[in-house]
């Protein structure tokens, strides 16, 4: 958002760049068109919020940038505001506060992140058979097997844990009573035979919102791969290793061929992603299964699952022979391919995926070195 933008200006921005036409907008919104032209050249005041709520959604912007720029042709305080106030008879006593204290932008902003960071969660998707593990995994989810003393997710947790990520939810299916940390809340998959990983997540849909990261549960990550991803500020970020190649050498029972690879731009946006050839020029590296939403990230994220589900139910989705069985990275492409700016955070090594015996077996020697 341009510091110089107004509310009109911004809603004319956003909807030009989703190639959304202006009657077709007013229509879905429940105004008229002239209506809408006019708040978009300035000649009328921003809408009630009701009305500013339905445009946030249909142009999937952040509303409370729309909220900020409601309120100053008004010169009056976002709409958003006196209701939340209404809400917690403490926050005037806190604003009284940090007036009375003198607290600048920059203290604030200390505050926010914070709150932001105290407050977010992670979903671990650990539903999953781990057939290619067999037979470590007879009885047994792959992310509980350990590594120097320690399961994978143990390992997991307190990756997270260090990076102050405390509220954690677990989605299980397969050997679902063998995961059972205290402080966890869990979700259940029971249909972990018949469905994949993207479905996997969204048992657990109503713990998708706010700042959240989702994760596998068969890599084991160290915590500066969880410190970069939580420094992305970005709607939806997805985590991808520059210098990957180097985990496939040797690797025979997971080639490089099955590597999800993602192409990007010279901004980091995500281009395509999946088990897809690379050129060589292209600018890639591997998505190693973690992710981060913010607020309004979740809400899209949620948006477009359940847009594709309506669509793709027991169809053909993306690389997926349908719906059902698709992957995160399918959901991603989707999103990709609607538009939707996915952000690649980089990394260089940090991590290692245990998808077969071959990788469980050379990362237990890793550690008893």
């Amino acid at each position: 958002m341009n510091k110089n933008d107004t509310f009109g200006s911004h809603i004319k921005t956003l909807r030009a760049a989703r190639n959304i036409g202006q009657r077709e907008l007013a229509r879905n919104i429940g105004i008229s068109p002239s209506y809408l032209n006019d708040i978009e050249n300035n000649k009328r005041l921003p809408p009630r919020k009701e009305i500013i709520k339905k445009i946030a959604s249909i142009l999937e912007a952040n509303l409370e940038n729309l909220y900020d720029l409601a309120g100053k042709p008004k010169n009056k305080i976002p709409p958003d505001i006196p209701d939340i106030i209404k809400k917690n008879n403490e926050i005037p006593s806190l604003l009284r506060t940090i007036e009375s204290y003198g607290l600048n932008s920059r203290e604030i902003r200390i505050i926010k992140k914070t709150i932001e960071e105290s407050n977010m969660k992670a979903i671990i998707i650990a539903a999953g058979m781990g057939k290619r593990l067999k037979p470590y995994t007879d009885g047994l989810p792959k992310c509980m097997l350990k590594f120097g003393g320690k399961t994978l997710l143990r390992r997991q947790l307190e990756a997270l844990k260090a990076c102050k990520v405390k509220n954690v939810v677990i989605i299980k299916g397969y050997e679902k009573e063998k995961i059972n940390y205290p402080g966890i809340k869990y979700y259940t998959n029971d249909n972990y035979q018949n469905n994949n990983i993207l479905s996997s997540l969204f048992y657990a849909e109503k713990e998708i919102e706010g700042e959240v990261i989702i994760s596998y549960s068969d890599i084991l990550f160290e915590k500066q791969v969880v410190e970069r991803l939580v420094e992305s500020k970005k709607d939806i970020s997805i985590v991808v290793d520059m210098d990957w190649k180097g985990y496939y050498e040797g690797r025979k029972d997971h080639p490089i061929e099955e590597a999800e690879n993602v192409i990007f731009d010279a901004e980091n946006n995500v281009m395509e992603i999946g088990k897809i050839l690379t050129k060589k020029h292209d600018v890639h590296g591997e998505f190693i299964g973690m992710m981060k939403l913010t607020s309004r990230g979740s809400e899209i994220f949620k948006k477009h699952f359940n847009r594709s589900k309506k669509l793709f139910w027991g169809k053909p989705f993306q690389r997926a022979q349908t719906f059902e069985k698709a992957y995160l990275t399918d959901m991603i492409q989707e999103m990709v391919d609607l538009g939707v700016p996915i952000h690649g955070v980089i990394i260089e090594r940090g991590w290692q995926e245990i998808d077969t015996v071959e990788d469980y077996k050379k990362a237990i020697k890793k550690f008893k070195a």
